[in-house]
């Protein structure tokens, strides 16, 4: 993937992140029985996923990157697209920083949990899970926003410009 791919990606989540913002509270934070439970969470979830893989694993850049469950209900939009704009930096140093070695291994415990025990990862990978992990919770998103009695925009990647 390339910067113009995720480019696609921002914009997809754009569309997502501002429908999102017109739900009332009470919708955001709607406990649906799936998932991460609710809208709010759903997202601090997705962009905690960028901020673990790419900027705790890869880049080494925070020991913690898992936003305390405690700390959820303080959470509205605005702190989430913060989340999102830091997810997007460590995303943008990623592929700058490891284009000449995308498939190469890192060998290394997981920073932010307990057991020191290595795994190895390219950074290929993390950056294609985070993506794609992303993807499937925009789907639960859209689902949680369904049940709700929503009419959800067209997140698709084909929806983007060009």
């Amino acid at each position: 993937m390339n910067h113009k791919e995720y480019e696609w990606v921002q914009e997809n989540r754009k569309a997502l992140l501002d429908f999102c913002g017109e739900m009332p509270l009470n919708d955001f934070t709607r406990e649906m029985g799936f998932g991460w439970q609710n809208v709010r969470d759903t997202l601090v979830h997705v962009a905690n996923c960028y901020h673990a893989w790419l900027g705790s694993f890869v880049l080494l850049q925070t020991k913690k990157p898992i936003t305390p469950s405690e700390h959820l209900p303080t959470i509205g939009m605005e702190e989430i697209r913060v989340l999102f704009e830091k997810a997007d930096a460590y995303v943008y140093e990623v592929l700058e920083s490891y284009a000449l070695k995308w498939d190469e291994p890192i060998v290394q415990p997981i920073p932010w949990r307990e057991s020191r025990e290595a795994i190895s990862m390219t950074p290929r990978k993390l950056f294609l899970h985070t993506v794609t992990h992303e993807y499937h919770h925009k789907g639960q998103i859209i689902a949680m926003a369904r049940q709700m009695g929503y009419e959800p925009i067209n997140t698709d990647v084909l929806g983007a410009r060009d």
